[in-house]
């Protein structure tokens, strides 16, 4: 009588094993990021955080966002290079959160792959980690997800899920904005974490060009520049809060620089955003000219260099240009608030790009 063998997890292409080696290579990463408020440590159902440490609060709101970083995993995939996403990912999720004022508290990720590679996925933790500790928050959990037979053995997914706290009578937002105020704007990493899909469309489908091309007017590979990790702006925009009045914040990402500002103007009031005031990293030329790309469409697809954005009343601005330039952030006043008029929308840009 022949004998069987029965079917197994391992054999429907999940690795237990693997799962359990990648979560004692992160451990040390997310120990590097833990708040006096987090309790307990990896490995539990749930992430714990001591709430007593908002008693310090009259009224603590709760602020939370979560996303991804899209089409970006697939460079990283391509060039086997994992601790860096993990940056784009806390960008993507902590600086949402500080755009109401609310300091980041923490979040948890989720990484889903086609088969779990211990170290790969270690890597991943430790730019997740590393971007906590720059965002000022805990990460205090998440999960490793094997999805053979829907993702092939090296496809990859990040996403996650942040909590912070903002004071009620500090929130910021459309109710402070004045005639007057100034638009200033930080400056972008690069592409940051949006429009890879034209991106790669542009650069990679259409031209054909390697990821390993060294472009001289890039100064790098084109790899190199494309996972330029997102710069997390959260401790520098809580800074601004503290040494001025900020009025409100805009985290230019999906939708382009005019529509990520349009939304923190409140109905009868509009911002006027200056081209002429920066000149923009060459990779967005770049996309822009190899694709034929009209301007309006990178402009609303792209960040064209800038990352963030902060409205202040106009006698402000020389201290917040002050608290970010100490800070080591290049920042510039790119415009102001004006009445709506005519206007259809909550924002515009005017002029040309300096050269």
């Amino acid at each position: 009588m022949s004998e069987t063998t029965g079917a197994s997890y391992a054999a429907a292409g999940v690795d237990i094993e693997a799962g359990d080696r990648a979560v004692e290579l992160m451990k040390e990463w997310v120990k590097k990021t833990q708040r006096p408020e987090v309790l307990g440590g990896l490995g539990g159902f749930a992430g714990l955080f001591d709430a007593s440490a908002l008693k310090r609060y009259e009224r603590p709101l709760l602020a939370s966002a979560t996303d991804g970083v899209g089409t970006k995993v697939d460079i990283a995939r391509r060039l086997g290079v994992f601790d860096t996403i993990g940056h784009d990912l806390v960008a993507m999720v902590m600086d949402d959160i500080v755009v109401c004022g609310a300091e980041p508290l923490f979040m948890t990720d989720y990484i889903c792959v086609g088969k779990v590679h211990p170290e790969r996925v270690a890597a991943i933790v430790k730019g997740i980690a590393e971007g906590c500790v720059l965002a000022g928050c805990a990460l205090v959990g998440g999960e490793t997800a094997e999805h053979p037979g829907l993702l092939g053995e090296d496809d990859f997914d990040v996403a996650g899920a942040g909590t912070g706290v903002v004071e009620a009578d500090r929130l910021l937002g459309p109710d402070r904005i004045r005639t007057g105020d100034a638009v200033i704007a930080m400056a972008a990493s690069g592409l940051h974490s949006n429009g890879y899909s034209l991106v790669r469309h542009v650069l990679l489908n259409q031209a054909g060009l390697s990821l390993d091309a060294r472009i001289d007017e890039l100064g790098r590979t084109l790899g190199e520049e494309l996972l330029e990790p997102t710069k997390i702006y959260s401790l520098d925009c809580l800074a601004l809060t503290r040494t001025t009045d900020v009025h409100a914040f805009s985290h230019i990402t999906g939708g382009g620089l005019a529509a990520n500002l349009a939304r923190v103007i409140p109905d009868g009031l509009h911002a006027v955003v200056d081209r002429s005031t920066w000149t923009p990293a060459p990779i967005f030329d770049l996309v822009g000219r190899t694709g034929s790309v009209e301007r309006l469409e990178l402009e609303k697809t792209l960040n064209m260099g800038v990352g963030m954005m902060a409205i202040v009343p106009e006698e402000s601005a020389d201290v917040a240009l002050a608290t970010l330039a100490d800070r080591g952030v290049e920042a510039w006043i790119a415009g102001e608030i004006t009445e709506r008029g005519e206007h259809p929308t909550g924002a515009e840009l005017v002029g040309d790009y300096a050269a």
